[in-house]
């Protein structure tokens, strides 16, 4: 079963939502990128707060509440110029995730996080770190295929959740 089959699979499924998508979101990129941390982040763009709802690591980035938005560069390019950012060092990292020195003790010293834009808005980012180096200009294009299936992934969820509302 491809990750593309098993992504649809996770979809069609009523089981374990919206848990068993995001897992499937994971293995997709995986499959399409190569991921070592994974995490989806949701935004509201009226408060430009935060909130993380999947990690592949819960131990070390758990889901938790809603955070306010760092706003640096990394906040204009990805949700108001709604571009994919890329970090290739730690270093750069380091220039707008406070979090540089926990990222770096993952063996992470390179990111790249895809906004998923919904008429206009961003409703959310796939995070994606693994190895210094690691995102080529070839593994970012190839991002962008992650982006229909993490727009159905981030709607899922609001859908579960303003059925629990």
């Amino acid at each position: 079963m491809t990750a593309q089959t098993a992504f649809l699979s996770a979809l069609e499924s009523a089981k374990q939502q919206p848990q068993a998508v995001f897992a499937a979101l994971n293995a997709m990129t995986e499959s399409v990128v190569g991921v070592r941390l994974f995490t989806l982040m949701t935004f509201d763009s009226q408060t430009r707060g935060a909130c993380r709802i999947y990690s592949n690591r819960p131990d070390v980035y758990p889901v938790l509440g809603t955070k306010p938005v760092n706003e640096t560069y990394w906040s204009d390019m990805v949700l108001d110029r709604h571009e994919t950012f890329v970090a290739n060092s730690l270093e750069e990292i380091a220039e707008v995730f406070y979090d540089h020195e926990l990222i770096g003790s993952l063996g992470c010293q390179s990111a790249i996080n895809v906004p998923i834009v919904i008429a206009g808005e961003v409703i959310g980012t796939i995070n994606c770190l693994h190895e210094g180096g690691y995102y080529t200009r070839d593994r970012v294009l190839a991002a962008d295929r992650l982006k229909l299936p993490g727009a159905a992934a981030f709607l899922l969820d609001r859908m579960i959740s303003a059925k629990g509302a």
